[in-house]
């Protein structure tokens, strides 16, 4: 089948590329042509959040699968539909777990769980395009699948609170520097390799019976925050981490920036049934554990440094959030 990414060259669509060309897909892959397309797969170059470029580049194409990894406005959505509505078999967007409620009510998570995100705008962008794609799917058939990774790593990323597409925590517990967790850091946590990820999407696609429903697609590991961090440190070759633990409250004072993703994510328990997925992807799994994650991670990063996207505001929002917490704790 001839698929069209829109974006699939990050952090997960580029696995999800690599998986279904394996498998004897066509893959075309739109993008702002900043990153270079895997050899044996076609580059279509426009900006996403250009409509009249992104009409001129798929003039005339009629992907039978498109797979949209850059949609975050109701406006991406309708473009979306006016391009694709005539032709396409199967549009699959790719939202966010975050769109559950938060806290969540129950654990663990199902699709069935209640979804609004009180605190993190991003997640209410993402549900409003999923609701506005299933009204498409019961007023016009729009065949539209949705797909909701939670935080999900490829070997280019060290997941952690802190900044995951940046190796700037890593870095830190390399030098010897504190670094800092939500609360106790035992709140549990699931962390899900791109690759396995890979496998669930990609049994989807073309799957009729998946047309208008929903699916997360995570790992079945739980790790809480300081498992997570240890097995960071493990991997670095670091043998005492200097962790500090900050309550969310506080960190979010001093990085407002940081509310969305830790008071609408990563504070709250991410625990996934993942029955669904498995149901109608029997080959999915989500076998691979952290602990060997991570090392592929560390490696790759390390024999990569241009890759390692190190952030020195991310690094001095780190120092400030531990020395705030550390002054307000010392000065009682």
């Amino acid at each position: 089948m001839k698929i069209l990414f829109i974006g699939g060259t990050g952090n997960i669509s580029g696995d999800c590329a690599e998986r279904l060309q394996s498998k004897g897909h066509e893959i075309h892959i739109l993008s702002r042509g900043r990153s270079t397309v895997p050899a044996g797969m076609t580059a279509v170059i426009a900006d996403r959040k250009d409509p009249a470029g992104m009409r001129r580049a798929l003039q005339g194409s009629r992907a039978e699968i498109v797979i949209n990894f850059l949609g975050y406005e109701l406006s991406d959505i309708r473009l979306d539909f006016e391009l694709f509505h005539e032709s396409v078999r199967q549009y699959i967007f790719i939202s966010s777990a975050t769109v559950y409620l938060k806290p969540p009510p129950f654990l663990p998570i199902t699709e069935a769980t209640p979804k609004g995100n009180p605190f993190w705008d991003y997640a209410q962008k993402k549900l409003a395009c999923e609701e506005w794609l299933l009204r498409a799917r019961a007023e016009n058939g729009f065949p539209a699948t949705i797909v909701r990774p939670s935080h999900t790593y490829s070997r280019r990323w060290i997941p952690n609170p802190l900044s995951s597409s940046s190796y700037t925590f890593a870095a830190r517990l390399e030098a010897g520097k504190p670094v800092f967790v939500p609360d106790d850091g035992e709140n549990p946590w699931t962390l899900t390799a791109a690759s396995d990820f890979a496998v669930g999407l990609a049994g989807l696609v073309g799957t009729e019976k998946a047309i208008g429903e929903a699916f997360h697609i995570t790992s079945d590991e739980v790790l809480t925050w300081n498992q997570i961090v240890a097995e960071i440190a493990a991997a670095l070759g670091v043998k005492s981490a200097q962790v500090v633990k900050v309550p969310t409250d506080s960190i979010c004072e001093v990085a407002p920036q940081m509310t969305g993703s830790l008071k609408g994510d990563k504070s709250h328990p991410g625990v996934f049934d993942n029955s669904k997925i498995k149901r109608f992807v029997p080959e999915f799994s989500g076998h691979k554990p952290f602990r060997v994650g991570v090392r592929e991670s560390v490696a790759w990063l390390r024999a990569h440094p241009e890759q390692q996207n190190l952030n020195p505001k991310m690094d001095a929002l780190c120092d400030a959030v531990i020395g705030a917490w550390q002054g307000k704790h010392t000065s009682r």
